[in-house]
């Protein structure tokens, strides 16, 4: 339910990549999705803000599910 979440937000423009958009939206984002693979820091800088997130899959299959050219660690749908 989640990547399609993700999918949807992506259609509508809404979805923004990365732990300093995360960071930057804070409480406000409508929802934060991190990999499973994280690194330790990025989930760290997270907690430390108090933004609640929901983990999902491995870097590599989220790439593939969500048809990206890149991979990505944090999904903040807006």
């Amino acid at each position: 339910m989640s990547i399609k979440e993700i999918k949807e937000a992506m259609d509508e423009g809404k979805v923004s990549f990365g732990i300093r958009q995360a960071l930057k939206g804070g409480k406000k984002s409508k929802s934060v999705f991190i990999c499973k693979d994280t690194h330790d820091s990025t989930v760290e800088k997270l907690e430390s803000k108090k933004i609640k997130f929901t983990v999902l899959k491995e870097k590599e299959e989220m790439a593939r599910e969500l048809n990206l050219d890149f991979m990505c660690e944090v999904f903040t749908i807006k």
